[in-house]
């Protein structure tokens, strides 16, 4: 049987007690971001990272399948678009729609042109061959989607009226809700509209993304909503149901959406400050290991800061013959390569700037390696100096399998 559209009596109707706790989570995590310094350089290659997470969400939630080195020439200027799978095509389409909507003017109400823009942006060079650009639904053109099955609104002039009194509300009587309700809120009644024959649900999540840039987060920073969506898709589509089934009562899409502007600002958190840590690390060692005097001292810095440059780059603790075989060239030249890397290594163990775990006990190369962020606030310059006085007298912990 399928659910058909009704207009709903109130356009946001909801608990405000089952979601006090989760919005305050979520307005308390948006503020910690907010308050948190960071650099402008890291906060703009930060966005591109959140940017590619909402990109490939918000395609994977429709089917679309790909690849990361995949999404990542779709998303360039390297490929041409004849040679995408149109999956690629969405991709692309949804990326620049996105940047689109990053530089659009805060000051500027949501109306019917934007919404059209936004969707035409979405669906050009990659749907278009069955979904005309920016035109909402005309007579007779009506769709189902969901599970169960749900009717949009009715095509044709019903369509552009009912989407236009979302519109006028959202200028209205949205405006006596919180704002991060607000762009829920307009997410959800969109897409059980679903102006267009296709590409609303890439349009409704880019409206409330829009929304959110405007609802206290810094402009230097975009939450990546649809990677969340993607990952819970199953309670994502779940709620939106239950929400119908309740008369349009928004408070199981509200906790569920909230929760994950929560997750998602706090997960942005936690690559700020790793990203910050990082650099006092590379300040710290820049500082400790460039004062070594002898010749011999300062060639083993120099193939120490080495390894340690490359531990942070990563994001995850790596094998020690996977390590070597990134750093095999900077070992080369030396008389015993492997073993003065292993050599360097343990050093860098024994003063606690990186540590080592054994995944395998009886497989010694399987042992697993990352920095040490926190060495940073740890290390003193007497005992640095001290303990690299003894560097000499460490004894290997380690063998690799070669």
């Amino acid at each position: 049987m399928v659910v058909q559209y009704e207009l709903p009596d109130r356009w946001l109707k909801y608990d405000r007690s089952e979601i006090a706790d989760v919005l305050t989570d979520a307005k308390a995590a948006i503020l910690a971001l907010n308050t948190m310094p960071y650099q402008r350089a890291w906060a703009e290659r930060l966005q591109e990272i959140e940017l590619k997470r909402e990109v490939a969400g918000t395609s994977r939630i429709e089917g679309a399948e790909f690849t990361d080195r995949e999404l990542d020439l779709a998303i360039s200027d390297k490929a041409d678009a004849a040679d995408m799978t149109r999956s690629q095509r969405q991709a692309r389409a949804a990326m620049n729609a996105y940047r689109w909507i990053g530089a659009y003017p805060s000051d500027r109400k949501i109306d019917l042109d934007l919404v059209r823009e936004i969707h035409r942006r979405m669906v050009s060079g990659c749907d278009d061959d069955h979904c005309e650009p920016g035109k909402f639904r005309t007579s007779g053109q009506n769709v189902t989607f969901g599970r169960p099955p749900h009717r949009g609104v009715e095509g044709g002039p019903e369509c552009e009226k009912t989407l236009r009194r979302l519109l006028e509300a959202q200028e209205t009587e949205f405006k006596a809700h919180d704002p991060l309700v607000q762009a829920l809120a307009l997410h959800y009644h969109f897409a059980a509209m679903h102006p267009f024959e296709d590409g609303n649900g890439r349009t409704a999540r880019a409206l409330e993304a829009l929304m959110l840039r405007r609802a206290q987060l810094k402009d230097s920073l975009f939450i990546a909503m649809s990677n969340y969506y993607y990952d819970e898709k199953t309670s994502y589509l779940a709620t939106m149901s239950l929400v119908r089934q309740g008369h349009f009562d928004l408070t199981p899409f509200l906790k569920f959406a909230l929760a994950g502007i929560a997750s998602q600002t706090k997960l942005l958190l936690r690559e700020i400050r790793t990203h910050m840590e990082k650099s006092l690390f590379r300040e710290v060692m820049g500082r400790l290991f460039g004062r070594l005097q002898s010749t011999r001292k300062r060639a083993l810095a120099g193939r120490q800061v080495k390894i340690l440059e490359r531990l942070l780059e990563l994001d995850d603790p790596i094998e020690i013959q996977n390590l070597y075989d990134l750093l095999e060239r900077d070992f080369a030249g030396l008389k015993e390569p492997v073993k003065a890397f292993t050599r360097d290594l343990s050093g860098l163990i024994e003063i606690e700037a990186i540590a080592g775990k054994s995944e395998d006990p009886d497989v010694k190369d399987r042992l697993m390696i990352w920095v040490r962020l926190e060495w940073a606030t740890e290390i003193t310059e007497t005992e640095f100096y001290k303990n690299i006085g003894k560097l000499s007298q460490a004894k290997t912990r380690f063998v690799l399998g070669r």
